[in-house]
């Protein structure tokens, strides 16, 4: 297979063509990916509400030192940069962080509100 693009889009059929299946790949993978942090997410929000529910903390050191290890083994295992994954991994922690504190947060406002709403049904029924 040979080009020739002088500036006038000439590419030879049969590379535009595998360049099409190829780029026709990356559109289903990139997807598929999104399609699983989609559901990385529904689960983080589950442990978020967990966790807002029994007052633990929204960010888990250990756990996720655990889990950019275990990236980083994977990554190399598939062939693909550690140090690359381990920076998806940090962005996807951050994100799943943030999301926690939020669930908490809301928890917390709505505690207060729902407390300061009892406290006032509670007085105003007092004689």
């Amino acid at each position: 297979m040979t080009t020739s693009n002088n500036g006038t889009g000439d590419v030879d059929p049969a590379v535009r063509a595998e360049l099409a299946r190829l780029r026709d790949s990356i559109d289903n993978i990139d997807a598929a990916v999104v399609h699983m942090l989609a559901e990385r997410f529904k689960c983080t929000q589950q442990v978020g509400h967990l966790k807002a529910a029994h007052q633990l903390p929204p960010a888990d050191p250990a756990r996720e030192a655990h889990q950019i290890a275990r990236l980083r083994r994977l990554a190399e295992n598939a062939k693909l940069d550690p140090a690359f994954a381990e920076k998806l991994l940090n962005f996807i922690i951050a994100e799943v962080i943030r999301h926690h504190e939020s669930i908490a947060d809301n928890k917390n406002s709505h505690d207060t509100t729902s407390d300061n709403t009892s406290s006032v049904k509670q007085q105003q029924s007092q004689p």
